[in-house]
């Protein structure tokens, strides 16, 4: 049955961008008197609107490309400034209205109802201030790698594996870097960290598992002492994006999980291995994609056959929402889960106290640390980007995180 397409969000969205440059010329239009201004701007706003549905409509044929990514991040950042531009417009628009009405009444009282020329510049100011932002994202955020350390308790922390380490990356999306050089310096601090155990939680490619080999160089210099083992995202599927036959799809999968091999990577597919260090080990688990609403493949059970109760597991689960509904909760305890895919949404703030980004209304846990029930899991802000090809104050992440025997 074919699905019916819903005009009405369209035309919603379409409404609340008509208002919104409008709203944004009658302030442009009270600092600069011109005839032209008007057609010049319905003209810039129009040409770019038509420029992104032809982008959008080429991009599931044609996959990521320069065309939409250029239209893409010119549109996002100009109505990103609109908005912010419009934000203050309206905060000087009601004080004028709140305040100085009462005045407007008086004789010449009009006066008080034009917008104040300085808080126009003002406005315009935050408008430049917010591309600028933008551009500091795209050239510089993206390849901004931050290491991010945990210590973890754990009582059941099997003691020859007290201080033990692991680094942690996420999201490589291998088919937006421009940048070897700087990607270079991302492995080297992954190496720097010296860690027992080097763990990768998917997406490693946007679509086409051809988009790591410029890479394979250089992801394959990541070396642990245990191993360095990885698992399978949303992306790596190839779901979106349209391939000319299904077998071409199942034959683009099976070359990807080829290049985790020719990068050192032991992928990990519903199972599990043992680590062992002098007489104690642990158990490192890997599913396929599990997330609601980006495919349900994964077999957690699986994973756990021939695994006990009490052994001391590490689950590496790409997506955050696995966890929620089958790991929490789950009769054999899974001490520490290690997830990605949220990218933080890649834009907001991290800084005084302050934690919030976008993508907080989608996921519960979407950066970080958590812990319930005595069991942790830690998402990681991804290494690499997709969509926005950049980053604002959310920057990418290398995590470490030592294992401690938490004293009884």
């Amino acid at each position: 049955m074919k699905r019916k397409f819903n005009l009405l969000p369209i035309l919603l969205i379409s409404i609340i961008f008509f208002f919104l440059n409008a709203y944004v010329l009658t302030g442009l239009q009270s600092l600069y008197k011109s005839t032209w201004l008007s057609p010049v701007f319905w003209f810039i706003v129009l040409s770019l609107t038509f420029a992104l549905i032809i982008a959008i409509r080429k991009l599931r044929s044609a996959g990521m490309n320069s065309f939409f990514q250029i239209i893409s991040h010119v549109f996002l950042i100009l109505f990103t400034a609109e908005i912010i531009f419009s934000a203050f417009l309206i905060i000087g628009d009601a004080y004028r209205l709140i305040f100085a009405l009462p005045s407007s009444f008086e004789p010449e009282g009009y006066h008080v109802l034009t917008r104040n020329n300085a808080w126009l510049y003002f406005s315009l100011l935050m408008f430049a201030l917010t591309v600028l932002v933008f551009g500091y994202g795209i050239a510089k955020g993206k390849y901004a790698y931050r290491v991010i350390k945990h210590t973890l308790y754990f009582e059941d922390l099997p003691e020859a594996f007290d201080g033990f380490t692991l680094t942690q990356i996420s999201d490589v999306h291998a088919g937006s870097f421009t940048n070897p050089k700087e990607v270079q310096k991302g492995i080297d601090l992954i190496n720097a960290q010296n860690s027992d155990l080097f763990v990768f939680t998917g997406d490693l490619v946007n679509n086409a598992a051809a988009e790591i080999i410029p890479y394979i160089k250089h992801f394959s210099q990541i070396k642990a002492t245990y191993g360095q083992y990885s698992v399978l995202g949303n992306h790596d599927y190839g779901d979106y994006m349209k391939w000319p036959s299904e077998q071409a799809k199942v034959q683009n999968l099976s070359q990807l999980k080829s290049y985790h091999a020719d990068l050192g990577f032991k992928l990990l597919l519903d199972e599990h291995i043992k680590i062992t260090k002098g007489n104690d080990q642990i158990i490192l688990m890997g599913i396929e994609n599990w997330g609601i609403g980006f495919g349900e493949r994964g077999d957690l059970n699986k994973a756990l056959q021939g695994t006990k109760t009490d052994d001391f597991k590490i689950l590496l689960s790409h997506d955050p929402s696995h966890w929620e509904a089958q790991v929490k909760n789950n009769p054999s305890k899974i001490q520490l889960s290690l997830a990605g895919h949220t990218h933080g949404m890649q834009f907001g703030i991290e800084a005084f106290g302050i934690k919030w980004s976008p993508v907080k209304y989608r996921y519960k846990h979407w950066a970080g640390i958590l812990t319930e029930n005595g069991r942790y899991l830690n998402v990681n802000r991804g290494f690499g980007f997709i969509g926005f090809s950049g980053r604002i104050g959310i920057w990418p992440e290398i995590t470490v995180i030592e294992l401690k025997k938490k004293s009884l």
